[in-house]
């Protein structure tokens, strides 16, 4: 097992980058992935100014994710569930796998989102 340690964050409006999964958002490291040898991982996405949105469907080879808006709000669409909507205060847990795909997202979006673990595999599908 990873040795673990110790974590705190105060970053606030600072430390986000536009270097993650989708280029039309920015992600702001927590540092639990650090903390915890990659066991899990723990960010803020918001939308990127200018970012061109692409919703693709996909799924996250994952053990656990969960979702929860901070502000704004964001549109998705699940496999088996259909249209959810998202807005400050909402949280979702997306079971391991389940397709899904972005349908759009408020210009002020932030979520947290956490994952394990922390290095997981995002398999994109082919468009219909």
């Amino acid at each position: 097992m990873a040795k673990r340690k110790f974590s705190v964050s105060h970053l606030k409006d600072s430390g986000f980058r536009a270097d993650g999964l989708r280029a039309f958002f920015e992600y702001r490291d927590l540092g639990v992935k650090a903390a915890t040898g990659g066991g899990a991982l723990a960010h803020v996405i918001r939308a990127r100014p200018g970012g061109a949105f692409v919703g693709k469907t996909h799924w996250h080879d994952t053990e656990f994710q969960l979702v929860y808006v901070l502000k704004g709000w964001i549109k998705f669409d699940y496999e088996g569930v259909g249209e959810v909507l998202l807005e400050a205060g909402s949280c979702a847990y997306q079971p391991p796998g389940i397709r899904h795909r972005e349908l759009g997202h408020s210009d002020d979006i932030e979520i947290l989102e956490v994952v394990m673990p922390g290095n997981f595999k995002t398999v994109e599908l082919p468009d219909h």
